[in-house]
């Protein structure tokens, strides 16, 4: 892309922009948002020099930024979390994989008002999971989030080898709730390609698999689970801990991730644990987008506590704060105090209800409203 200089008062940034801005979610894709943001800059400062790096943090939208920074996207027909095929990609770059759970066994692809806590499964992502093996991937970042599920990662298992049974000797029924029938597992018929794979499980959320804090309890209600089904599920996944005799890896960082998925992939598929965001930045590319930049531009859907918690928007910030770079943010909705964006590293904060304070209308008029939020930001930091 061809630079255009452009005059700048004092204190003012000057140079290039990178837009690294996480999804709006229910309104906007990563990619949407960069693009409305660079309108409504560029309608403000003409020619601007702007530069797009979609981000995500393993969740919704990893595959896509995966592929906006020079991944190719494959597409295969897996299980869904019904049990039902669907399409799902995942990113390939060389020998390096980003497969996203959400992908083949997420919240998306579930009809409207319909939730199955206790029988949704994880076997589609481990179907994935087989075809970026089968593709020469021996790097996988899986990417895990907005799940449909709460079954410990039992069905991703199964789908690469494991044998879990009941006490008939037959497998175990999909979902978390069945685990509780669960008498004998051997994971010894697992994918052997799975032994010379680096495995990360990419995550912005640290819960345990168990207890208050667990998959079941913190989680399970944003999947359709009643006060009784999270004490079901909790107990089940409690007892697949057990019978794999790994109760201690339950506690661990990351286990709780995703209904449980993160703790089959720490014991199944021996995975190391790192935040979403951090791993994404790395793969992406993001220290070589900074080169040359002297504003970033991050965000999503709602800038809230959950953002300090590991969100793509405070790992864009960490980063370019640590080259000394200004950023900003746009957003749906702020309940940040300025003092809790500063610390993050987030200058100021733009948000969209702001503009339109009605929830319904800001999400479906989200488009509009960010590129004349943007033309804002551009006249207080960039002319």
């Amino acid at each position: 892309m061809e630079k255009t200089k452009v005059s700048h008062t004092a204190g003012k940034s000057t140079g290039r922009v990178l837009i690294a801005a996480d999804k709006f979610k229910g309104s906007l894709t990563a990619v949407q948002v960069a693009e409305h943001v660079t309108a409504g800059l560029r309608a403000v400062v003409p020619g601007l020099d702007v530069a797009a790096l979609p981000v995500a943090d393993g969740g919704d939208g990893t595959v896509d930024a995966a592929v906006v920074a020079g991944f190719e996207r494959r597409t295969v027909r897996v299980t869904g979390p019904l049990g039902e095929p669907v399409e799902a990609a995942y990113a390939l770059r060389e020998d390096t994989a980003v497969v996203e759970m959400a992908e083949a066994s997420g919240l998306r692809h579930l009809p409207p008002g319909v939730f199955a806590p206790l029988t949704a499964t994880t076997y589609g992502t481990g179907e994935l999971l087989r075809a970026a093996l089968d593709a020469g991937a021996r790097t996988i970042v899986l990417g895990v989030g907005g799940s449909a599920t709460n079954d410990g990662g039992a069905g991703m298992l199964a789908a690469l080898g494991a044998r879990l049974l009941d006490a008939a000797g037959q497998p175990v029924a999909p979902g978390g709730g069945p685990l509780a029938g669960l008498a004998t597992a051997d994971l010894g018929g697992l994918d052997p390609r799975l032994a010379a794979t680096d495995v990360v499980l990419a995550s912005d959320v640290d819960n345990p698999l168990l207890g208050p804090k667990g998959a079941a309890a913190v989680y399970g209600p944003q999947k359709g689970a009643t006060a009784d089904d999270v004490a079901v599920l909790d107990a089940a996944l409690a007892h697949y801990a057990e019978v794999l005799g790994a109760t201690a890896q339950a506690e661990a960082p990351g286990a709780g991730a995703a209904g449980g998925i993160g703790f089959g992939a720490l014991v199944g598929l021996r995975a190391g644990f790192r935040p979403g965001i951090e791993v994404l930045l790395d793969v992406l590319g993001f220290e070589a987008a900074l080169d040359g930049a002297t504003l970033v531009i991050t965000g999503e859907g709602s800038l809230d506590e959950q953002t300090l918690h590991g969100k793509a928007p405070v790992g864009v910030a960490a980063a370019a704060r640590a080259r000394g770079i200004d950023v900003v943010a746009v957003c749906g909705r702020l309940t940040l105090p300025p003092s809790a964006l500063g610390a993050a590293g987030i200058r100021r904060a733009y948000a969209l209800s702001d503009l339109e304070p009605d929830p319904t209308r800001s999400m479906s008029q989200a488009g509009p409203l960010l590129e004349h939020l943007a033309t804002t930001l551009a006249t207080d930091f960039l002319t």
